[in-house]
């Protein structure tokens, strides 16, 4: 009787083991929202330029960055700009300073200096290699562009192609 008894429990266990479980499916009607904050990159053609030259000093001409439209959010938004890749260009410049702005789109269309959270305007900002990132707060029902309206450097090296020279950028938005 106990082998008959041990048949059982081993065909019990074999089938718990090997049963199908309950899963959950999950669909949707291919009707999603959109984003509440949508974020563009900005044409490369449009982008900050710099001339490097091995042992320079320069500076860097006016560009823009992103696009940020909260303007399907009444929400505060903390919009963060990362400098991604400083861990290849502190082999390549002794300091990098690039002054950072904000400006928002005016019913007109117009690009205007963005006013900070007290209804001044935003304070001088400015992304280097040392802190390597910088913080804006973004106004809910609105439209925005990140630049960079200027910035020089001291190049320790020089590179023919300058791809590796060139800074890079992130962006990233949360609710405040």
């Amino acid at each position: 009787m106990t082998k008959k008894l041990l048949r059982m429990r081993f065909a019990l266990l074999a089938f718990l083991l090997l049963a199908p479980w309950p899963v959950a499916y999950a669909y949707d009607n291919g009707v999603a929202e959109p984003p509440m904050v949508k974020i563009e990159a900005a044409e490369l053609s449009d982008a900050p330029q710099m001339n490097v030259f091995r042992r320079a000093i320069g500076s860097v001409m006016p560009g823009n960055l992103f696009y940020v439209d909260t303007s399907r959010t009444s929400a505060d938004t903390v919009a963060t700009l990362y400098l991604t890749n400083t861990e290849e260009l502190i082999h390549h410049y002794r300091y990098l300073t690039l002054k950072v702005g904000l400006y928002v789109e005016s019913n007109d269309g117009v690009w205007e200096k963005a006013s900070g959270q007290n209804g001044g305007p935003v304070p001088n900002t400015y992304l280097t290699l040392w802190n390597g990132r910088v913080s804006f707060t973004l106004v809910g029902y609105a439209k925005y562009r990140v630049t960079v309206d200027g910035g020089n450097f001291y190049s320790i090296t020089g590179n023919a192609n300058g791809s590796s020279l060139s800074p890079r950028f992130y962006l990233a938005v949360e609710q405040a």
